[in-house]
């Protein structure tokens, strides 16, 4: 046994595993990868409330990923390991916006795909993703649907204001009344000509009608 043999660290010998001008250009382009998926997120998010934190999170995510995955395709016995780490590893969050999904494997697919050195399929895939979802994922229409919620006091008020809805509206659908004595709650499903609003105030002033509250509804809906 050589003088080299006792100082010889099998830690150390993983030093130069990866050259340093492979780790920078992987983190650069991962960074630049992120980026771009936190502006399209940005651009293309729907919710209600918009979480910046999120968005810093994809970009980590990007990152995170490319480091695990050049560390692992540097080491066979490494990447076993790594797997049985990842194994053990919980996330409870709760994902409220479906999209967010989509973004969440986005970004982890990208530094997956960047680390593996497939620069161009990263790079034209992310682009070409990002493309779709600007031009797909927020399209605003007026034909959206909204909730009309009228309070009147009896069968013939109730029908001016289901008349008058028609007369105003691409389409009018009951989806709950509410009977009380002396009382009617409609909610009613509408869908706007344009995108003016007016006739709320002209319907609260109808005969017969208490309240007239207009509201936007952004769920699921069936056309």
């Amino acid at each position: 046994m050589t003088y080299d043999d006792i100082f010889k660290s099998s830690f150390l010998n993983n030093v130069t595993a990866i050259s340093l001008l492979d780790m920078a250009l992987a983190m650069a382009l991962a960074f630049g990868v992120g980026l771009f998926i936190f502006f399209v997120y940005k651009k293309t998010y729907a919710g209600v409330m918009y979480s910046s934190s999120f968005g810093v999170t994809l970009i980590a995510l990007t990152l995170i990923t490319t480091l695990v995955i050049l560390a692992v395709t540097s080491n066979v016995v490494l990447s076993l390991g790594m797997v049985g780490a990842l194994s053990i590893v919980r996330f409870r969050t709760a994902i409220k916006e479906p999209m967010d999904i989509a973004f969440l494997f986005w970004s982890i697919a990208a530094g997956i795909v960047l680390a593996a050195g497939m620069l161009p399929l990263a790079v034209l895939g992310s682009v070409m993703i990002g493309i779709i979802l600007l031009l797909f994922a927020n399209r605003k229409s007026h034909t959206e649907p909204y909730i009309v919620v009228v309070s009147c006091d009896g069968h013939d008020s109730e029908k001016k204001v289901a008349e008058y809805l028609k007369s105003k509206t691409e389409k009018c659908q009951v989806k709950s009344k509410t009977a009380r004595k002396g009382q009617v709650e409609l909610n009613m499903e509408i869908r706007l000509k344009d995108d003016n609003t007016d006739f709320i105030n002209e319907m609260s002033d109808l005969q017969g009608v208490s309240n007239a509250v207009l509201v936007s509804y952004n769920g699921d809906y069936m056309g």
